[in-house]
């Protein structure tokens, strides 16, 4: 089986090069043992947002292919790597050293033994205390609550808590199902719009937790910028489930009444 790791980064320079390792050998050493009938031939992509420090050309010497994207968004950045990927199977992980890339392994063997279609992550499991500022903090947990509120009716049948992180950026899923999921988002809503995109298609889904670290370099995330930017798409997002649910549902209605009178 193919799969592929989609790296989004943006002056990554210090970090991409660590995380291409870190990933690559724990992708060998589950090849030797778990994977070990059919080991899995990754492949890494990192799209680069016109770094201007060296990243791709370290991406690149560190076993990657990179695709540079000159338009700005981590949506947009998201949609250029998945629709170069050829895997099968795709994960994701940022390239700033926050993500256990060296989990992968074991999220892809747990997607393909349990049947699931989507795996996402829960950084709220394990924080490192120097990983999330203070407003970052203040930010997701308000964008999670407004989560479990607004769309209570998709993760009531979910297992455990339903979506404890509706912000985290680490995934596992068949590349099959983007071609169902209306993904419109170019900025960090890309990550919230996949996942409610999903529910929202009965796909089976999952949430594991997993640590999340200190990034290396200096942050790029806009906390209150971002976050308000999310929560307005929170918020349009749920009006225009609502329309579509009452339209499906007056069509039903009237299809009914249709058959009803015909009789």
């Amino acid at each position: 089986m193919r799969a592929t790791l989609v790296v989004p980064a943006l002056n990554e320079g210090e970090a991409i090069a660590h995380v291409i390792a870190s990933f690559r050998e724990a992708a060998d050493k589950a090849n030797a043992s778990t994977f070990l009938p059919e080991p899995i031939d990754w492949e890494i992509l990192v799209v680069d947002g016109a770094s201007s420090d060296g990243t791709a050309e370290r991406a690149e010497a560190a076993g990657a292919r990179v695709i540079v994207e000159r338009r700005r968004g981590y949506g947009r950045a998201y949609t250029t790597g998945f629709a170069a990927a050829t895997g099968e199977v795709i994960a994701t992980a940022d390239g700033d050293a926050t993500y256990p890339v060296e989990e992968i392994p074991r999220l892809v063997d747990r997607l393909l033994r349990n049947g699931l279609d989507f795996i996402t992550c829960d950084r709220m499991a394990s924080v490192d205390r120097r990983a999330m500022t203070t407003e970052h903090r203040i930010g997701n947990a308000l964008l999670n609550l407004l989560v479990q509120v607004a769309y209570r009716h998709l993760l009531r049948d979910l297992p455990g808590e339903g979506l404890v992180d509706s912000q985290s950026g680490m995934w596992v899923f068949r590349r099959r199902i983007l071609e169902r999921l209306n993904l419109t988002q170019e900025g960090m809503a890309f990550s919230e719009e996949l996942k409610l995109e999903v529910l929202l298609k009965g796909l089976r889904f999952e949430e594991v937790p997993i640590r999340y670290s200190e990034r290396w370099g200096a942050p790029k995330l806009s906390s209150w910028k971002d976050g308000s930017r999310n929560m307005m798409f929170l918020i349009r997002k749920r009006i225009a489930v609502g329309r579509s649910a009452g339209a499906a549902s007056s069509h039903r209605l009237a299809s009914k009444r249709a058959r009803t009178s015909a009789r």
